[in-house]
């Protein structure tokens, strides 16, 4: 069998860059990406070329990765000790993560992100595992043209024994494209998470299939759930709604504005077996249902609030407070005293110490005073470098509210 090479670019020579200012001890620390306006010059070059970054005085080696003269992120960072990003550095950096996954996971954990990207090492490669497939993502031109997609995907199918392989496209809505063996009927594929059985839609489904992220948080309602009312919110295909069904919640509602994800919800709930007496899913604005549920005197021992990203850009992020502070706030109202309230959020753009301001001022406007049980984010599978907090994206903050 022809056996493909893991980069693209391996066999050139690689372009050197230089620094227009003193960046080194952040990128030698394991700062992985160099803006362009931070190079002195922008030379042509094609998309994902390997490149070595020098420093801005002496001309000295900082860095090997590979370069995009288009992208905002010019220079991605994947060596910082001098060696060449050959072949051999590839598969060391694939072979590292999948032994930190194996250690990580049991048998009853099949579905979860082989590469974080940056976090990993392997800058703008992001796989996810759902048993026995797998669907990568290449962020941007500049990945595209370092990693050999094809040679990823021969990989994970001899690494892992994988059936398929599929990679997602960059642009939202456009066709991806199977790289190795065959995908599931319907593009779905089953897997377990702590052993609940859940399905993803390789090539359609929001992410590249799911919420992997949120694995150890769904875990977490799932023990503190026994004998509850849950309201699972932006629920999307029930991935809290079914964790504390399992956990043994009394009732669980689940909301989400689209009819899909909720018929997605009741597939789920029943495919583990709970009682569809149970649980009731209502495919309408989340918004527009706290509202009448708050007018109604609804109340439930535990809100989950995990809506979309609000704030996509920094510029966003004034807008995207005064949403999440009108969301928790209606939250924390339908939410009964002494019972639990889960607010998370997904944007970079929003850090922790700013979210857990909004969430103060929120329980503040819903007239309740709170105490924080617990802070956590995303799992092992998703590695962020020490020096870039942006890269801890995913904040959860559970509340008791009085």
């Amino acid at each position: 069998m022809n056996i493909e090479p893991l980069l693209r670019s391996a066999d050139r020579f690689p372009m050197e860059l230089r620094l227009s200012r003193d960046l080194v001890r952040t990128i030698k620390r394991g700062h992985p990406w160099v803006y362009g306006d931070n190079l002195l010059t922008l030379p042509k070059a094609p998309a994902g070329a390997q490149a070595i970054l020098l420093d801005h005085k002496a001309g000295r080696e900082v860095a090997r990765g590979y370069y995009d003269p288009q992208c905002p992120i010019a220079f991605r960072s994947c060596e910082v000790d001098g060696k060449p990003l050959d072949e051999g550095w590839a598969r060391r950096r694939l072979e590292r993560a999948l032994t930190l996954r194996q250690q990580a996971f049991a048998s009853d954990t099949t579905g979860f992100r082989l590469s974080h990207g940056e976090g990993d090492g392997l800058p703008g490669l992001v796989i996810d595992i759902y048993d026995r497939y797998a669907v990568m993502q290449l962020d941007g031109a500049g990945p595209e043209g370092f990693w050999n997609a094809s040679g990823v995907a021969q990989w994970l199918t001899e690494s892992l024994a994988l059936t398929g392989v599929f990679c997602r496209a960059r642009e939202r809505g456009a066709a991806g494209k199977l790289l190795a063996g065959t995908l599931p009927e319907n593009a779905t594929a089953e897997f377990l998470e702590h052993g609940i059985r859940w399905t993803a839609d390789l090539v359609k489904g929001q992410k590249t299939g799911f919420f992997l992220d949120q694995r150890e948080n769904r875990h977490l309602v799932r023990g503190l759930s026994q004998g509850r009312r849950l309201l699972n919110l932006f629920a999307y295909t029930g991935g809290f709604s079914v964790a504390a069904g399992l956990g043994g919640a009394s009732h669980v509602t689940t909301v989400d504005l689209a009819k899909p994800a909720i018929e997605a919800a009741n597939h789920h709930w029943s495919l583990n077996g709970l009682d569809p007496a149970n649980h009731v899913g209502v495919a309408e604005d989340v918004f527009r249902f706290l509202e009448v549920a708050s007018s109604q005197g609804e109340l439930w021992d535990i809100v989950i609030c995990d809506p979309p990203s609000f704030a996509p850009s920094e510029s966003a992020v004034p807008q995207a407070s005064a949403a999440y502070r009108k969301l928790l706030a209606a939250s924390a109202k339908v939410t009964r005293r002494g019972g639990m309230l889960a607010a998370a959020s997904c944007s970079s753009h929003i850090p922790e110490s700013l979210f857990v301001e909004i969430c103060q001022e929120a329980v503040s406007d819903a007239r309740r005073r709170a105490t924080v049980l617990t802070i956590t984010g995303q799992p092992i599978d998703h590695p962020a470098p020490l020096i870039c907090p942006e890269f801890r994206y995913l904040k959860f903050v559970l509340l008791r509210l009085e």
